[in-house]
């Protein structure tokens, strides 16, 4: 770190995407929610409610390229939103702003389960339609691997289902994008207390 460079408190952001096939590009993200789960300034962790700072959008697929299981889990209408879904240029400058703004002094680090599915899509489409990556490339936690390092689980018990019960959200699971994007966000916030606590 340089001399001068200024270390920032952690500013949490839960993220759920809905795609239409296993990686960017030669698929689509169709759509993508994001909420505030919490700060962290290296000594204390406050958590925020899930449902105050969100953002939500429903995007225009980019390829022609579908997986019809994929498509049923996301449970989009995919003709829908290739008439009536936002083109995913606008969409990721306004996901951008609104990181921008919920992170004001703070440094945004993506979290997700897992993350490597949901950050592969968010990030390819930020660079690919804004340019940059209000993340970065590295600014990412996996709850999913979080959880692994002190709930002595196997990686393939490690689902919500498999976690102690004062861990798990009482939020629904929809596959709504935002609605999972809360429901992980109060989760990774249990967890992140549980590790602190520990």
């Amino acid at each position: 770190m340089a001399p001068d460079e200024q270390l920032l408190p952690d500013v949490y952001i839960s993220v759920d995407i809905e795609a239409d096939g296993p990686i960017p590009s030669d698929y689509s993200m169709l759509s993508f929610g994001m909420t505030v789960a919490g700060w962290y300034d290296g000594a204390t962790f406050t958590p925020d409610d899930p449902t105050a700072n969100t953002f939500y959008a429903e995007l225009t697929p980019t390829s022609d390229t579908f997986d019809e299981k994929a498509l049923a889990v996301a449970g989009l209408d995919r003709d829908k939103l290739l008439r009536d879904g936002e083109d995913p240029t606008t969409a990721m400058a306004r996901a951008a702003k609104w990181v921008d703004r919920v992170a004001a002094g703070h440094m945004p680090v993506l979290v997700a389960w897992p993350a490597e599915f949901d950050w592969s899509f968010l990030h390819w489409y930020f660079i690919h339609y804004l340019g940059r990556d209000p993340f970065g490339y590295a600014s990412c936690i996996d709850t999913k691997a979080f959880s692994l390092a002190r709930s002595g689980l196997t990686t393939s018990a490690a689902h919500e289902g498999g976690l102690p019960d004062h861990l798990r959200s009482t939020l629904p699971h929809t596959h709504n994008a935002l609605d999972d994007a809360m429901a992980h966000a109060e989760r990774f916030a249990k967890i992140f207390v549980w590790h602190q606590n520990a």
